[in-house]
This record gives C-alpha cells, sequence and structure tokens, in this order.
C-alpha cells in the first residue's frame, strides 16, 4: 500500500517549481523561463535556473503554493554557477499584500522542514 502524503505545505528538500519573466528597464517582457525555489524567506528566494543573470534583472516570478498562484517581481542581487546551474540571489520589489501573507505560509514550511532536517 502507497503512503499518501498528508502535509499541507510543500516539503523543504522537495523539487518546487516556478516560472519567470525578465523585464528590460522599462518593464517589458522578455525570456520567458523556468527555476526551482531553493531557499526563501518572506523579502526573497534563491532560484535555481539553466541561464545566469546580470545583477539588478528585473524578474516577474509566479509561484504556485498549496492552490495559491503568487504573483511577485523581484531584482536579482547575485548568480553564481552551481553544479552545471545558476543559483541567484532574488529580492521582492512587488508583491500583493494577500501575496505576502500566502507566500508566509510557504517560507514557515521551509523553515519547519529545515528544523526537522536538524539543518
Amino acid at each position: 500500500m502507497k503512503h499518501r502524503e498528508q502535509r499541507k505545505f510543500i516539503r523543504y528538500d522537495s523539487l518546487h517549481l516556478l516560472d519567470y519573466l525578465v523585464l528590460d528597464e522599462d518593464g517589458n517582457p522578455g525570456v520567458y523561463s523556468m527555476g526551482r525555489t531553493i531557499d526563501v524567506s518572506i523579502d526573497g528566494l534563491k532560484l535555481e535556473t539553466t541561464t545566469p543573470f546580470k545583477a539588478d534583472t528585473r524578474l516577474r516570478i509566479t509561484v504556485g503554493i498549496e492552490d495559491d498562484l503568487v504573483d511577485l517581481e523581484g531584482r536579482t542581487t547575485h548568480s553564481l554557477p552551481v553544479d552545471g546551474r545558476y543559483v541567484s540571489g532574488i529580492t521582492f520589489l512587488k508583491i500583493t499584500k494577500n501575496g505576502r501573507r500566502v507566500f508566509a505560509k510557504y517560507v514557515e514550511a521551509f523553515r519547519q522542514r529545515r528544523q526537522q532536517l536538524g539543518e
């Protein structure tokens, strides 16, 4: 018999995909692609992608959390190569009040999972 997942929040160590859209200086859309979250906080996240970003690249990001989609805008602080991929720090610039509330639940789930893993 298979064990059915009972958690309401995503596990810290699971693959969590998101999509992003690169924005130019005027806010016009450019490259659209996907990445995954490596770590999150209420003010930003670490994003793993197959391509690097220059510092201060603006991104429009959509994250799926439970049954909600949270749209936010962020700016890269850095992008470093790691095992053939790139990990970028993203600081949030725009997120709705409701989006911040939902995202806070996601951050708490990450924190709890880290505690369980002893990190």
